[in-house]
């Protein structure tokens, strides 16, 4: 958990700072918490909560996603350097997610690239790339 929480703090508070205000820095650095825990400990599809609605309508989680998600435990969420500014209102984060089957017990590691784009009038941010594509690599 420390592996998360550090880099997430630090990384969002030099980056962010002093061209956001302290309300959309504490947004962030909560949305990302909150999303590493539920991507960790709770599933994908608790994750998908974080996903902007547009998107979610749009393309919505199959019957088969959900029958993937049951297959695979997560073991590791590494942020590696956090998010990173990518333009007004949005920043960018590459996320190595470590991956158990449940079934065979083999380890892999998918590479979950995060577009988050920030909504000044609800305070929140958004992920705009959609729950992470469990396939890499098959």
């Amino acid at each position: 958990m420390r592996r998360i929480v550090g880099p997430i703090l630090l990384s969002t508070m030099l980056l962010l700072s002093g061209c956001a205000t302290d309300k959309r820095n504490d947004s962030l650095t909560h949305t990302m918490i909150a999303y590493a825990n539920a991507v960790r400990w709770d599933g994908f599809e608790a994750a998908e909560q974080f996903v902007d609605p547009k998107i979610r309508e749009a393309h919505p989680i199959t019957d088969l996603d959900r029958a993937r998600f049951k297959q695979v435990q997560v073991n590791d969420y590494d942020d590696g350097n956090g998010p990173v500014p990518a333009g007004e209102n949005e920043v960018r984060q590459n996320v190595h997610i470590s991956l158990t089957n449940v079934h065979t017990q083999s380890v892999r590691t998918i590479v979950d690239r995060q577009l988050w784009r920030y909504d000044p009038e609800k305070n929140k941010w958004w992920l705009e790339t959609g729950i992470p594509n469990l396939n890499q690599g098959e």
